[in-house]
């Protein structure tokens, strides 16, 4: 057959179908190409900055939400270029939609928990419940955050031990080390100790951990003494609070422990053993 039987048919569709066929898709190379610039625009506007974060890892959330937003972006406006394409090249689209509206049923009754962990991890990120470099708990599951994405959490304990957890399961996160950490200790003294001196000793103890060269950055509040916390069987029971910069309290209450324990043996203060009192029968 001789090319002048298909060329009118052929400049007949791209006169009628083809315009539009070059349309959409110019369309959507434009909007693919600036939606990122209108979403990361939006976002940054639209996330309040929190006093407390450095703005390293307030930016650091800001691009998760943003690339979040624009992959769902930009996988909508591909979608319907590509049902509107079909449409104009001839193919009826009827079925096609049907067909999608069963397989998205299909996927709503075996993927339930796989949606419900990606909304859970949207609003992980969008609340910025914590982040990487975050010492959170899971209930009795605590770990340093490795990794966060939309549908799990990442966690790697003190034992090295990595802990995947999907992001619907979580029913409360505890975050141990968002903007500030505290020094909360508690010691046993002995009943006949001058608890006036030993106040005097352990401030005097955390002034000069918090002055050392060593510790003072970690160090926000110099640990001192609070309150007598309790009677115990043996001993009276005091509280010593400080305040730490995040995931330092552990290195600072280790290193507190060991200075006032040098401290109380030489003044002469008794960390003392459980004891019992036993009345022989005559």
């Amino acid at each position: 057959m001789k090319l002048e039987t298909y060329l009118p048919a052929v400049l007949s569709w791209i006169s009628n179908h083809g315009i539009k066929v070059a349309f959409i898709l110019a369309a959507v190379f434009f909007i693919h190409k600036f939606a990122h610039i209108l979403i990361e625009r939006g976002i940054r506007k639209a996330v309040k900055t929190d006093r407390f974060v450095v703005p390293g890892a307030e930016r650091k959330r800001e691009d998760t939400l943003i690339a979040i937003f624009h992959q769902a972006f930009v996988m909508l406006i591909w979608l319907m270029a590509i049902m509107m394409i079909l449409s104009e090249i001839g193919v009826n689209t009827t079925p096609l939609v049907a067909g999608a509206g069963i397989i998205g049923l299909a996927f709503g009754f075996g993927g339930q928990y796989l949606i419900k962990d990606l909304i859970s991890g949207f609003f992980i990120i969008l609340e910025n419940q914590y982040r990487i470099g975050d010492v959170v708990c899971f209930g009795d599951t605590c770990g340093l955050v490795e990794k966060i994405n939309l549908r799990t959490t990442i966690l790697r304990d003190l034992d090295g031990v990595v802990h995947h957890v999907p992001n619907g399961e979580i029913k409360t996160a505890s975050n141990l080390s968002k903007y500030f950490a505290r020094v909360n200790l508690n010691i046993g003294i002995s009943y006949n100790s001058d608890l006036e001196k030993v106040i005097k000793v352990v401030n005097k103890v955390g002034k000069e951990l918090a002055k050392d060269s060593n510790w003072k950055d970690m160090i926000t509040k110099p640990p001192q003494f609070l309150r007598v916390d309790d009677f115990g069987d043996s001993a009276i029971i005091i509280k010593i609070l400080g305040e730490t910069k995040p995931i330092k309290q552990w290195d600072v209450t280790g290193e507190l422990r060991k200075r006032l324990k040098i401290a109380f043996d030489k003044e002469g203060i008794e960390i003392p053993f459980p004891q019992r009192v036993i009345h022989q029968a005559k």
